[in-house]
């Protein structure tokens, strides 16, 4: 039975006439897949419920935070027992220690941290740390990897820039973009000559050490270690961007998961549970150029704002205590293996690629392993494969280039549930 969408398609009829493409964020509007978003009312445990009443199983988590599921009762009970006190003071609380402290205990590369209100707020920050430490201008970005909309990096960016056919922006002076080079994820010998031309010039290197934002693209080891090796050899600072995979592939992020510890870390999504949150850190001589003790200037009249620490210390706590990780990792294995078993019976080429809780479907049989393969993906399929899996139920990404998420409460009758209509929704569109 189709599912009804008349209030969904009303509201956003309103919206497109009070704010941009009728969202706040591009990657909410359906650009990439058709038709109208869904407008979701509330959510429960590992569910959402869009304002006509329909139900789905959610797999976006507001697009990572919500590793614990919708509304979980200790990280709700933590923001009410904050929002008793106030919202924000503008001055010091002793709730941003704590969340400081289990920060710096779970990362390795992280001595000191600066918290933020966005994960655009972290890299930008950082950056501009990693300039003011090295004293030089030139960064590193790779194709494909999205770093938030910060100017000097909204060049070929991946997730709702690659969906929407812009992957640079207007309004971004030719001066902001001067000194970055973008460079091929996974491509170790163009890395190499890169830092061979211009290694005495560059003040940072800046990467997705899972990128998630041209969908899941998994690093080699000898790229990433090549990343560490160069960096240390050129006195440049690397900087993982971990605001999608920290205290996501494993409780110290991707850098614990993978062995190789970057100078820098920015910091988002899960780190605030939900609400607005965004960190950066690193090595405390780094850390330490930052005002008052440095000279490198950052503020923010929000950061480490009551709410959101408690928040954040609420969703850090519960996944230190529970340790939820192999058993997600379980769960996001035998989903990706039905999903490409489903795939192969009905001849559809695809790679399914996972780590820890994040994987995409690809609907590509390349390896997806940098920006111009993952460009190469099927984006019509993708659109029908989302918009069935929608009216049975199933929320996903309304992208084919981001990361899906599994979380805490996804069950393994749910994962059942999630193949047997992506079974059903590939049938009709194979024929098979």
């Amino acid at each position: 039975m189709k599912l009804k969408h008349t209030r969904s398609e009303a509201a956003f009829e309103r919206a497109q006439q009070l704010i941009p493409g009728g969202v706040n964020s591009p990657a909410r509007a359906f650009g990439g897949v058709g038709g109208c978003p869904v407008f979701i009312s509330r959510g429960e445990r590992q569910y959402l419920f869009d304002i006509d009443g329909n139900r789905y199983l959610d797999y976006v988590g507001s697009w990572g935070p919500h590793i614990l599921g919708h509304r979980h009762p200790v990280v709700v009970a933590a923001i009410q027992q904050a929002l008793a006190t106030g919202t924000s003071f503008g001055a010091p609380t002793e709730s941003e220690s704590v969340l400081a402290e289990l920060v710096i205990a779970a990362v390795p590369s992280i001595e000191k941290v600066r918290m933020v209100s966005s994960g655009t707020e972290a890299t930008m920050s950082a950056l501009r740390v990693a300039r003011g430490f090295t004293g030089r201008d030139v960064i590193i970005k790779f194709a494909g990897c999205y770093h938030g909309h910060v100017d000097s990096l909204l060049v070929q960016a991946g997730s709702g820039a690659l969906t929407l056919g812009t992957p640079s922006s207007p309004g971004v002076p030719v001066g902001c973009t001067r000194d970055t080079l973008v460079l091929e994820y996974n491509d170790v010998e163009g890395l190499a000559a890169a830092f061979k031309q211009r290694g005495n010039e560059l003040a940072a290197l800046i990467l997705e050490p899972v990128v998630g934002n041209m969908g899941v693209v998994i690093p080699t080891p000898e790229f990433l270690q090549a990343c560490r090796d160069l960096c240390t050899q050129y006195g440049t600072v690397l900087i993982f961007d971990e605001v999608m995979t920290g205290f996501r592939i494993s409780y110290g992020g991707a850098q614990a998961h993978f062995g190789v510890t970057p100078d820098m870390t920015t910091l988002g999504k899960i780190v605030g549970g939900g609400l607005p949150v965004g960190a950066y850190g690193g090595r405390a001589d780094i850390m330490n150029t930052v005002s008052p003790v440095g000279p490198v200037y950052q503020a923010g009249t929000l950061s480490g704002n009551p709410l959101a620490m408690a928040c954040g210390i609420a969703t850090l706590e519960t996944l230190k205590k529970t340790n939820p990780y192999a058993e997600l990792e379980r769960k996001t294995a035998n989903l990706c293996e039905g999903l490409s078993q489903i795939c192969r019976v009905k001849g559809i080429p695809h790679t399914v690629p996972h780590v820890g809780s994040m994987f995409t479907l690809f609907f590509n049989s390349e390896p997806v392993t940098n920006y111009q393969v993952s460009a190469r993906n099927d984006t019509a399929r993708f659109a029908r494969y989302f918009h069935g899996l929608l009216e049975r139920g199933i929320y996903l990404p309304c992208s084919q280039f981001e990361a899906n998420f599994v979380g805490v409460e996804h069950t393994d009758e749910n994962i059942e549930q999630t193949l047997a209509s992506a079974e059903a929704v590939l049938g009709e569109i194979t024929g098979i």
